[in-house]
């Protein structure tokens, strides 16, 4: 393997029990890890079907799957698992749904299904989204909802919302539903019920392979624990110093806890990057030595020392954005590059607003990540919810989206009597509009107009299993005249049009996910475009040559030629929210500024050539000019590979007519002169 280095041939080529590679920033361990699973079924005598990785993303997932294609047979390609965490759960559920306590066709609630649910047990919207965030949080921590009442014991707000919990998975469960993390969450309950089920498991997957690690909760490194057992056939990849998911449940301590499980786990660091050079690499690695390791290591290069590392300092919010776009200009000019090759990175999305406003003023091409996804839409949501509740009748959230759209004078007094009989009796929504006490609530109008719909979906939900998914979608949306419903309620017939664009490509997609793998039912599509839905927002623009505006979070696994990390200033990055306040205790102030010293080095890490950090003397918050102090973290960068600017230091005049140039070059280019 001459293109890896040693210390990545040596991660590849063990197997004689657990590895952790420490992949730093940049140091390849996408290629380690792809020859390792081509190496495991080349020479190591494992078939592919017996061979599972898995990630986080559905990007990583895809990338990791043709690269491995690449380096093995077409058929072993076929038969290798490379998925997401929750695409793997999902494989589980639905091979052992029966065990789990599910009917087939099972729905999946996304983020605003789980809490529309919670706000009607709620009756609170207010509280709904906080009350949500806890319930996730114990469900990444394995808490079930009699777990999470006794942990909750002596708080009043916690022993609400635990009782809230214990409805909310009662109300899934009589829905025939899963939420995001019960993907994770119940194939562990499953596998710690039924052992049986476990050696199944463990017989089909012989070797696992786990992608960024340290970005895995309880529940996932539980999940891991038990298909591995003590096997021992594991090899997981990760960097405690880019763990910056903590409040999403990540516990890079996970890393060294492999050490306790796995008493005889081998250790491989990956050191050299591939991607900066070597004065940012320096930064890098001075910041993030204040941050207490388990596990040490340093980036080298052989880019190159670099230029210096820029810090511009603005007098207010508005000249930092008008600095960083003049900037960006000058460089382009001098240095005739893409667009696509600078970034913008913030800590928070509000920052973003003053730089679009600035690039479209200079109609300088832009992505910003973070934008409306495909799966987002209102048309897309509305068809996802047709198809689930037809997979599966029982799903009450499905049906209180479509019940109406397209209109079917089915109003709210009809869906009141509808609701609260149903709730009496404990029964779905479309079972309850088949029974005779209904009769009770409604009158014969409105009980025509809702067994009218019900009957509609019941039809369907019987011709869905043998159906094929092609014909099957295109007979819904033809009975549906979705169509129609379009050009009524958009704001013009390009709009519809548009509109109809994104239905017609999620029936496709169904379509072709359905003929995957054998084909897929059409049940199994829907579940899998679900998933893939709730994973991904839309891509971005990688392909265009537009300057991506994106936050550090959402910069993480990506790479720019040239960087500008703005707002560096105390109470941004650090957040405020890190600086402790006098109610956290120091150990939970000191974890939370060690980990926004690691967002501020997956920043810095992303940064290939040059790296610009600007800030701000004084800022507008809550309608007041406040004085602004540079982040502690630029003074924990070597002074000496710091370039400042601003601050009354005058521009050379070379430099100033240079930036003059770049912009006439570019309002130029824009008159097509």
């Amino acid at each position: 393997m001459p293109e890896l280095n040693p210390r990545q041939r040596e991660a590849v080529r063990y197997a004689a029990g657990p590895l952790l590679v420490l992949a730093g920033a940049g140091s390849g361990k996408t290629s380690a890890i792809t020859h390792k699973i081509a190496w495991l079924i080349r020479d190591g005598g494992l078939e592919a079907k017996h061979v599972t990785a898995v990630t986080f993303t559905n990007k990583a997932a895809r990338e990791m799957k043709e690269r491995v294609a690449k380096l093995v047979s077409a058929e072993a390609a076929r038969a290798l698992t490379v998925s997401t965490f929750h695409t793997l759960g999902l494989n589980i559920l639905r091979r052992e749904h029966a065990a789990a306590g599910y009917r087939p066709g099972f729905s999946i609630y996304d983020a605003d299904d789980s809490l529309a649910l919670i706000r009607d047990i709620l009756r609170d919207g207010a509280a709904a989204e906080a009350a949500q965030w806890r319930i996730s949080r114990w469900k990444n921590a394995l808490l079930d909802p009699e777990a999470a009442a006794r942990e909750a014991a002596g708080d009043a707000q916690a022993e609400r919302v635990a009782a809230v919990y214990a409805e909310y998975q009662r109300s899934l469960k009589a829905y025939n539903s899963v939420d995001f993390d019960d993907l994770i969450l119940q194939p562990v309950w499953l596998f710690e019920r039924h052992p049986e089920r476990l050696a199944a498991w463990r017989g089909r997957i012989r070797y696992l392979l786990v992608d960024e690690y340290q970005d895995t909760n309880l529940a996932q490194y539980a999940l891991v624990r038990l298909l591995v057992g003590d096997r021992g056939g594991l090899t997981v990849v990760g960097d405690d110093d880019q763990s910056i998911y903590a409040w999403r449940g990540a516990q890079p301590e996970n890393l060294q806890q492999l050490q306790t499980d796995f008493p005889d786990l081998k250790i491989v660091k990956l050191e050299q990057n591939y991607r900066s050079t070597g004065r940012i690499l320096k930064a890098a690695n001075a910041l993030i030595s204040r941050n207490p390791h388990v596990f040490e290591k340093r980036l080298w290069s052989e880019l190159g020392y670099g230029d210096p590392l820029r810090v511009v300092v603005a007098r207010d919010e508005e000249h930092e954005a008008e600095q960083v776009v003049a900037n960006l200009l000058h460089h382009k000019f001098l240095h005739r590059t893409n667009f696509s090759d600078y970034a913008i990175l913030y800590r928070g999305n509000h920052q973003a607003r003053l730089f679009e406003r600035v690039l479209h003023e200079q109609r300088i091409p832009y992505y910003l990540s973070g934008g409306l996804s495909f799966f987002e839409r209102a048309e897309i949501r509305d068809l996802m919810a047709y198809f689930r509740l037809i997979c599966n009748p029982d799903d009450n959230g499905a049906f209180l989206r479509v019940v109406n759209t397209p209109r079917r004078e089915i109003g709210a007094a009809t869906l009141e009597g509808l609701t609260a009989y149903a709730g009496e009796r404990a029964i779905s929504l479309v079972a309850a509009s088949f029974e005779i006490g209904l009769a009770q609530r409604l009158n014969e109008r409105q009980l025509a107009a809702l067994r009218r719909f019900t009957r509609w979906i019941t039809e369907l939900a019987d011709r869905a299993a043998e159906a094929a998914p092609a014909g099957f979608i295109q007979e819904i949306l033809n009975e549906l005249r979705y169509d129609a419903w379009l050009q009524e309620n958009s704001d013009s017939p390009e709009a519809a049009e548009r509109r109809m664009e994104n239905v017609l490509e999620l029936a496709q997609w169904l379509t072709r996910v359905a003929a995957q793998e054998d084909g897929r039912s059409f049940a199994e599509a829907v579940a899998r475009v679900s998933l893939l839905g709730m994973l991904d927002s839309a891509d971005g623009g990688a392909d265009r040559d537009e300057a991506s505006l994106m936050t550090l979070h959402a910069a993480k696994g990506l790479e720019f030629p040239h960087v500008f990390m703005v707002g560096m200033e105390e109470g941004f990055l650090p957040h405020r929210s890190s600086l402790g306040d006098g109610d956290a205790p120091d150990g939970a102030n000191e974890a939370a500024l060690a980990e926004e010293r690691r967002l501020a080095y997956v920043g810095i890490t992303r940064a290939q050539r040059t790296l610009t950090f600007t800030l701000a003397r004084r800022r507008k918050r809550y309608g007041e000019v406040v004085e602004c102090a540079p982040s502690r973290f630029l003074g924990e960068l070597p002074a000496d590979d710091l370039h400042w600017e601003g601050e009354g230091r005058a521009v050379a005049p070379a430099e100033r007519q240079e930036r003059a140039d770049a912009h006439l070059a570019n309002l130029r280019g824009l008159l097509g002169r």
